[in-house]
């Protein structure tokens, strides 16, 4: 099961057009449907805001969304702690909505798909590292893969 960032969902409607690869996304609604994707709904509120026929998609497939919680909110004040991160003063990295939505994964248990850009090497400034980055730190460790990963690891053929 996997917890979708906005990073994803939008990379993938917008290089795997619905016209051109209907399979994909026939498979993509079935996996919605038997709840093996879902989002955070702060994760959903970015795709509105920057992909609005994205997110009429995803509201037509009845994606389950999970709502911010308490232990969603404590694991998120962890991580940005962890991060250095005082107050709203955010460095070059993740943001409120991606720590956020990092939490969401890592409390539901499950993996995080994201196209953040990935950082080999951690910044200096832990307030600059991307989603990937933190997920790797060895205090978080909340799984990752990459939307092109997550459909080459399925081995699916889409027709």
């Amino acid at each position: 099961m996997q917890v979708f960032d906005a990073s994803s969902i939008i990379y993938a409607w917008d290089n795997y057009p619905v016209q051109q690869f209907p399979g994909l996304w026939e498979w993509m609604e079935a996996r919605i449907n038997d709840g093996s994707i879902m989002m955070s709904s702060v994760a959903l509120g970015e795709v509105h805001t920057n992909s609005p026929d994205c997110w009429q998609w995803l509201r037509d497939a009845d994606l389950q969304t999970h709502e911010i919680n308490n232990a969603i909110l404590q694991e998120s004040l962890r991580i940005k702690d962890l991060l250095g991160i005082v107050g709203d003063k955010y460095g070059g990295g993740v943001g409120e909505n991606d720590i956020l939505i990092i939490a969401t994964a890592s409390v539901s248990g499950k993996e995080l798909v994201t196209d953040e850009g990935w950082q080999p090497i951690p910044p200096k400034k832990l307030e600059n590292c991307r989603m990937p980055a933190v997920c790797s730190l060895q205090t978080v460790q909340v799984p990752w893969i990459s939307f092109l990963n997550y459909i080459k690891r399925s081995e699916s053929v889409f027709r």
